[in-house]
């Protein structure tokens, strides 16, 4: 394991938070994961984890603005969820109000299905947030 610095996204939802992380050098998405949030403190704690593992120092943070830019309730929601988090890291809150719908077009042109595994949207919505901030 290196000690460079990487990179994390986070596609939160109710159930599932999608995770992505950078290469040590920041250029593209090497690794993900998936966390299931059946207790918030259990999947804060792997957020952690995951932190600790892969030596993050930033976290890409997605909020479902709504279409007029304003908070709501669902972006209220993740954000009180991250905030125990804001003394520790980086958070960084990305737009990431159409990122489920681009994830399930690219899983259709992958033919992945994944209508019984929602998940995997969960996983790509967080690649995209990591590739769109890494590609500015």
């Amino acid at each position: 394991m290196d000690k460079l610095n990487r990179i994390m996204a986070l596609d939160i939802g109710d159930k599932r938070i999608g995770a992505a992380f950078s290469d040590p050098f920041g250029l593209f998405v090497s690794q993900t994961a998936l966390i299931l949030r059946n207790n918030d403190k259990k999947a804060l704690d792997e957020i952690e984890d995951y932190c600790k593992k892969y030596n993050v120092v930033k976290i890409l943070v997605g909020v479902p603005y709504n279409m007029d830019g304003t908070l709501g309730f669902q972006a209220q929601k993740n954000l009180d969820f991250i905030s125990p988090l804001k003394e520790k890291y980086n958070l960084i809150y990305r737009d990431e109000r159409l990122t489920s719908f681009q994830a399930e077009e690219l899983l259709k042109k992958q033919h992945v299905k994944y209508t019984k595994n929602k998940g995997l949207v969960d996983i790509k919505s967080a690649c995209i947030i990591l590739e769109d901030y890494l590609g500015e």
